[in-house]
């Protein structure tokens, strides 16, 4: 399976993207919610199979000292196979330079 990363959003990312939230039960995350905090976000990380996005992440940072990694998500039929390994590893080569990352994760993914 071929992944294509793609480090911005495109308004004609946003519903591919709400898919991708709704598949694994975040409901809460409209167009316009995906739009702000993908724009607030220092970094981006889109993966599509097929040319359709698949997995998502985000992170923040002052680029120096601190970051923290949101929104590592994956549609739901697409888990398991590497993607979300491969969205965290991509948002690290762009932090390699910052002391400190920080990682937040939702109940039962822990252990990722």
């Amino acid at each position: 399976m071929y992944l294509e990363i793609q480090e911005e959003v495109f308004v004609e990312d946003l519903e591919e993207m709400k898919e991708v939230y709704q598949s694994v039960g975040w409901i809460k995350h409209s167009n316009d919610v995906i739009k702000q905090v993908f724009d607030a976000s220092d970094i981006k990380v889109l993966v599509k199979v097929n040319n359709r996005i698949v997995g998502l992440g985000r992170a923040i940072s002052d680029g120096i000292f601190n970051a923290a990694i949101y929104d590592i998500v994956v549609h739901k039929d697409f888990q398991n196979k590497g993607i979300a390994r491969k969205i965290l590893n991509h948002i690290l080569e762009q932090l390699k330079e910052v002391s400190c990352v920080h990682i937040i994760s939702t109940t039962g993914n822990e252990e990722f």
